[in-house]
C-alpha cells in the first residue's frame, strides 16, 4: 500500500539549532508498516517529476466500489464554489448596485447649499478684486469634487508684511480647509501669499493632529474623518470572479481604488481555476465607489454591498457550497456511476488534505529552468547570476538568496527573510503530511465501520459552540490576528490575539480518547473520529494509530515531544496543534447525470449567469475561456458525452477533490490529472 518514495523538503526549517547557523537539508521518508519487507529507495530532487498522493500520506478509499473516468476543471466553469458564512448562509452575488445612503445625499445637498460668498466678498475687501477672483476659483474647483484640478494659486505681489500676515490669518480662519505660505515675488522686495488644499489637515497624515487634539481617540490613516456615523466603518461586499485567484482579483481591484492590498479583509481564499463568490470588507470606502468598478473588471465583479462594524478575519467562514461538473464521463455503465454517487452522499469520504495547497510546499515540480539555475549555484555559488535564472514566482528561493548576498553565511536570517505567510506553511505542511499518513492507517488497521478503543473524538459534554467546527488551523488565526491588530485593533472591536488563544485552547481540551465504558454505552459513531495535528497541547490516539505520528518523525529526525530549537515559527513543539475529523460527509449532497454535445456550452449556472437573466447587466468576461484540450476529432461533436453535475457543501478547510477522488477512485496528482484529461486522444 506504501510506495516507497521521498519527498523534498524546500528549505530545511526542522533542523534548526540555536547554536548554529549551520543547516543540513534531509529528506522525508513516507511511513511503512513493520510488515513491509520492502528497502527504501529514496528518489533524489533531480529525478522527481511531480507530486504523488501516496507521498503524502493518501492512498485509502472508503467504499470499494468501481471508480470511472471524468474530467474535472476542462472549464473554470465547471468549478463553482460559494462561500458559506458562519451563520450558514451561502454568499451569491445578486445585485451591483450601491445601496442608497440617506445620510451621504442629505450631506451632499447642504454641502451643495453651502456656499462661501460672505468670506469672499471679505476677502475682496482686504485683497482685491483680482485675488478675490482667484480665490473663488480655487474654492469652487474644491467644493464642487475636483481635487486634482485644484492648484495652488499665488497672490498679487505685496511689500506689505502687515498685510501678508492679515491675509494668512484671515484664510486661516475663514477657510480652514486651505493653508497658506510665503514665497518670493517677481522682484527682491517683495513676497506673494500661495493658497492651497490643504492635504495634511484632514487627518489623512500621521502628524495632521496633535496627539492631545485627538484626544482618546486613536490615530488612524485609513479612512476619512468625515465618515457618517451611522454607517459601519467596513463596507462589506461580494466578490465575484472567473480564472483568478483572490489575491489577484484584490490587488486589482485596490489599485483601482488607490489602495493597498492589506486594507481588505476576507474569510478565506479560492481557488484560481474555477468562479467563485466570497465576502469581502473594506475600511471606510463608500459601495458607489466601488459598484462604479463594475464596468471596468473583466471576470470581477462586486456587489450585495451592505456596511457593517468590523472587518472579516481569515478563518471566519462556516465552509464552502461547491458546484461541480465532471465532464467527459465514462464507465462500464451509469448504474456505476449512480452508486458511486450514491455511496458518496452516504458514507462520505476520508478527510485527506488535498496536494494542490499544503504539500505545494513540500515538493516542487523540477523544471527544467529551475533545475539549472540550482545546478548553477551549487557549482559556481554566484547569488547574481542564480537569481537571472530563477523565476520571479519562486518567492522563497529568491528572498533567501537575496538575503545570503547580504548576510553571507547566515542561514537562519536567510530563511526569516521568506514571506512570514510561507513560512508558517512549511510547518503546517508538515503537521498536513503527518496527518494524512496516521489517517490511512488508522482506516487500514482498524476500518470505517465503528469507533474502536484509543481513538480520539470530540467531547460530548461540551457545549455545541465549542465544537462547531473541527479548527485546524490555530497557529494560522492566531499568526493572523497579530499581523492584523496593528493595523485593526485600534479601529475595530475585533478579538485580542490573547483572547483568540485562549478560546483556541479551550477548544483543543474538548478532546478525549474512547475507552471501553464509551464503547459499551455507545456514546459514538465512526463519523465522531477525529485525530490531532501535532503540537504542543493536542492529545495523540491511545492506540497504535499515535505510533505513527512518532516513528514517521523520527525518520525525519525531528522530535514531536522536544523542542531542538527556539525558533517558533520552524518548531512543531511550539505550535498549538489542532484536530480534524477522519470522516467526512458532505452537506445537502445532490448529484445528476447530463448529456451534452458541445463542449463549450457551460453545463452549470454561476452567479452571474443568474443575474444577467434576472436584470439586463452590461457584461464584461474573458474574451475566451480557456480550456484543457482534448484534441476531440470533428465527428465527435455530434456524439452524445455524458457529465456528472455534483452539488455539495463542506466545512471550511476540508478539500472537494478529496471527494472528487472517492468518486472516481483515481489519483488527484499532478501526473494523474494531465493523464485523464489527455485520455480522449487515446
Amino acid at each position: 500500500m506504501w510506495k516507497n518514495k521521498g519527498t523534498c523538503f524546500p528549505v530545511t526549517v526542522t533542523n534548526l539549532r540555536h547554536h548554529s547557523h549551520h543547516l543540513k537539508p534531509f529528506t522525508l521518508k513516507p511511513y511503512c508498516n513493520n510488515n513491509s519487507t520492502k528497502s527504501q529507495t529514496l528518489i533524489s530532487p533531480s529525478t522527481m517529476k511531480t507530486l504523488d498522493e501516496s507521498d503524502v500520506g493518501i492512498s485509502c478509499y472508503i467504499s470499494k466500489l468501481p471508480g470511472f473516468r471524468g474530467i474535472l476543471k476542462q472549464r473554470y466553469s465547471d468549478f463553482i464554489v460559494n462561500e458559506v458564512d458562519l451563520d450558514g448562509n451561502v454568499c451569491r452575488l445578486t445585485c451591483l448596485d450601491a445601496p442608497i445612503e440617506n445620510g451621504e445625499e442629505i450631506k451632499e445637498e447642504k454641502q451643495q447649499k453651502v456656499t462661501h460668498e460672505p468670506e469672499i466678498e471679505l476677502f475682496r475687501s482686504l485683497a482685491g478684486d483680482a485675488n478675490a477672483d482667484s480665490l473663488k476659483e480655487l474654492i469652487e474647483q474644491v467644493t464642487s469634487g475636483a481635487v486634482d484640478d485644484a492648484l495652488p494659486i499665488v497672490l498679487s505681489p505685496d511689500t506689505d508684511k502687515p498685510h501678508r500676515t492679515a491675509v494668512h490669518n484671515f484664510i486661516k480662519e475663514k477657510f480652514k480647509f486651505l493653508v497658506t505660505d510665503t514665497v518670493d515675488g517677481p522682484d527682491i522686495t517683495s513676497k506673494c501669499v500661495r493658497v492651497r488644499l490643504n492635504l495634511g489637515g484632514s487627518g489623512k497624515g500621521r502628524n495632521s493632529k496633535k496627539r492631545k487634539e485627538r484626544g482618546d481617540k486613536p490615530f488612524d490613516s485609513r479612512g476619512s474623518d468625515d465618515w457618517p456615523e451611522h454607517l459601519g466603518k467596513f463596507l462589506r461586499f461580494h466578490l465575484y470572479k472567473e480564472n483568478k485567484d483572490t489575491q489577484e482579483a484584490l490587488g486589482l481591484i485596490g489599485k483601482m481604488l488607490g489602495v493597498q492590498q492589506r486594507s481588505f479583509g476576507f474569510s478565506g481564499t479560492k481557488d484560481k481555476r474555477a468562479v467563485t463568490t466570497q465576502r469581502v470588507t473594506i475600511f471606510k470606502k463608500h459601495a458607489k465607489k466601488l459598484a462604479a468598478l463594475n464596468d471596468r473588471l473583466i471576470g470581477i465583479k462586486v456587489g450585495d454591498f451592505c456596511y457593517v462594524t468590523e472587518g472579516l478575519l481569515l478563518g471566519q467562514l462556516q465552509g464552502n457550497r461547491f458546484t461541480i461538473t465532471l465532464r467527459g464521463v465514462v464507465a462500464d455503465s451509469e448504474d456505476t456511476i449512480k452508486a458511486a454517487a450514491d455511496s458518496l452522499g452516504g458514507n462520505g469520504f476520508i478527510n485527506y488534505f488535498g496536494l494542490q495547497i499544503k504539500f505545494l510546499f513540500i515538493l516542487k515540480i523540477q523544471r527544467d529552468i529551475i533545475r539549472e539555475a540550482r545546478e548553477c549555484y551549487k557549482e559556481s555559488r554566484d547569488i547574481d547570476e542564480t537569481l537571472r535564472q530563477l523565476p520571479r514566482h519562486l518567492v522563497a528561493e529568491r528572498a533567501i538568496l537575496q538575503c545570503l548576498k547580504k548576510c553571507p553565511g547566515n542561514y537562519l536570517q536567510a530563511l526569516k527573510a521568506i514571506p512570514r505567510t510561507l513560512r508558517m506553511m512549511y510547518v503546517h505542511s508538515y503537521q498536513s503530511y503527518l496527518w494524512n499518513h496516521a489517517a490511512s492507517i488508522r482506516v487500514q488497521k482498524y476500518g470505517i465501520d465503528q469507533v474502536v478503543a484509543g481513538d480520539l473524538v470530540y467531547c460530548k459534554d461540551v457545549p455545541p459552540e465549542i465544537l462547531a467546527d473541527a479548527v485546524d488551523e490555530f497557529e494560522d488565526d492566531i499568526c493572523k490576528e497579530i499581523e492584523d491588530c496593528g493595523v485593526l485593533a485600534e479601529v475595530s472591536e475585533v478579538a485580542l490575539p490573547e483572547e483568540k488563544y485562549n478560546t483556541l485552547l479551550n477548544k483543543l481540551s474538548a478532546y478525549q480518547a474512547v475507552n471501553a465504558e464509551d464503547l459499551l454505552r455507545g456514546d459514538y459513531t465512526i463519523d465522531d473520529v477525529i485525530l490531532p495535528l501535532p503540537g504542543f497541547r493536542v492529545l495523540y490516539p491511545a492506540n497504535d494509530t499515535a505510533e505513527v505520528y512518532h516513528d514517521l518523525a523520527k525518520k525525519d529526525s525531528i522530535s514531536l515531544t522536544e523542542c531542538a530549537h527556539n525558533e517558533k515559527e520552524f518548531s512543531i513543539t511550539r505550535m498549538t496543534g489542532g484536530y480534524r475529523r477522519v470522516f467526512q460527509k458532505p452537506i445537502n449532497f445532490e448529484w445528476k447525470i447530463l448529456k451534452y454535445e458541445d463542449t463549450n456550452i457551460p453545463l452549470a449556472e454561476t452567479d452571474f449567469d443568474m443575474l444577467t437573466k434576472s436584470k439586463h447587466v452590461k457584461v464584461t468576461t474573458e474574451e475566451e475561456e480557456e480550456e484543457i484540450p482534448l484534441n476531440y476529432s470533428a465527428s465527435s461533436s455530434d456524439a452524445q458525452l455524458t457529465a456528472l453535475k455534483l452539488g455539495l457543501t463542506l466545512p471550511a478547510s476540508c478539500y472537494a477533490t478529496m471527494a472528487i477522488r472517492e468518486l472516481l477512485k483515481t489519483s488527484t496528482s499532478v501526473v494523474e490529472a494531465w493523464e485523464i484529461s489527455h485520455w480522449f486522444k487515446c
